[in-house]
């Protein structure tokens, strides 16, 4: 049986009106997504932990935990994007879904035809923000390895007086001899007296 291309992509819907959550639950199966669905904001933030969603669809009016205030802690507490669902005319529910990092919305009522294309395009905005991130971080790591790097070989170099590039070639010599990236062995020269004596070695001569 061939999959369908929306399989395996996990989308929790939200709202407080279980004709609303059967409907679209129904359409997105049809489709070839998982779904999960939950009637309360405690009750999604649980289902959140557990199922792991690419996407949560919030209806913003709900009984106790609205969706504006279930998309503040989905924000601040997870990764996971989301996207609204409100009433026809409610401009200030979708200004405050551009505020809250909404990657879309239905309004209701919806035509049941949109539903999946609507989702489909949250679902690649969502996909283009994790790309980002994780873009980020790695730039972020990049950034921080530099400078243990930087670090490190200006404390060879101040402590066995040799210049840059001698200091800079011991410390990728006994990288690659011990099989380990550059920028682990700076940071643990920069903490251990042990590894700095094995550098002696290395670097005695040139400091003779």
């Amino acid at each position: 049986m061939t999959s369908t291309p929306n399989a395996k992509r996990r989308i929790l819907l939200v709202d407080d009106d279980e004709l609303i959550l059967a409907t679209i639950g129904q359409v997105l199966r049809n489709a070839g997504f998982e779904t999960a669905e939950a009637s309360s904001g405690a009750q999604a933030l649980q289902l959140e932990l557990e199922f792991n969603p690419d996407l949560a669809i919030l209806d913003v009016v709900m009984t106790g935990m609205s969706g504006i205030e279930l998309a503040q802690r989905l924000h601040t507490g997870t990764t996971t994007q989301f996207m609204f669902i409100s009433a026809r005319g409610e401009a200030d529910i979708v200004r405050q879904a551009t505020e809250h990092g909404a990657v879309g919305y239905l309004v209701k009522p919806f035509d049941i035809a949109q539903v999946v294309p609507a989702v489909e395009t949250a679902l690649g905005r969502a996909d283009e923000i994790k790309r980002l991130r994780g873009r980020e971080s790695s730039l972020t790591s990049a950034l921080a390895a530099g400078r243990e790097t930087g670090m490190a070989v200006g404390m060879l170099m101040a402590h066995f007086h040799v210049d840059r590039d001698l200091a800079f070639e011991a410390l990728r010599s006994y990288s690659r001899a011990n099989r380990r990236k550059v920028h682990e062995v700076a940071n643990e020269l920069l903490d251990s007296e042990e590894l700095r004596s094995a550098f002696r070695a290395l670097l005695k001569p040139a400091s003779d």
